[in-house]
């Protein structure tokens, strides 16, 4: 079931609010990107997404295909969530699980992960091995 869930980046300057339910998983992805960021994500498709402030802090990096829309904040470089395009869930944003102010630990270590092969373009399974993610 869905909840509303408040998000933010470190400084505050970025906040949304989006609809979610952890307990239908939640993922982490081996691209080039979130093994550096240690990403752990939801998808949320955008009719449960809403910026509430700080669009004009919102800074974007893309790399490689270009399908990704990774956004920080300006000031305190928290990448809180993603946008991007995708042939199965259309548009969809990816919100950063440990960016979410009011999810409880106990929602958390509940959420199922999901492990994801993003380095081989291959979002249909996860990786020989997940243990560092």
């Amino acid at each position: 079931m869905k909840k509303t869930y408040h998000g933010s980046c470190h400084c505050g300057a970025i906040r949304y609010e989006t609809r979610l339910d952890l307990s239908a998983g939640t993922f982490r992805c081996n691209c080039s990107i979130c093994m550096k960021k240690r990403n752990w994500l939801a998808v949320a498709q955008p009719e449960d997404f809403r910026l509430l402030s700080g669009e004009e802090k919102l800074g974007e990096y893309q790399f490689a295909s270009r399908k990704l829309h990774h956004l920080f904040c300006k000031d305190c470089g928290i990448s809180s969530y993603s946008w991007g395009e995708n042939e199965h869930l259309g548009t969809f944003y990816a919100i950063a699980v440990s960016c979410l102010d009011d999810a409880t630990a106990e929602e958390l270590i509940a959420a199922p992960i999901a492990f994801v092969d993003g380095l081989r373009d291959r979002y249909d399974g996860p990786p020989e091995e997940t243990r560092h993610l």
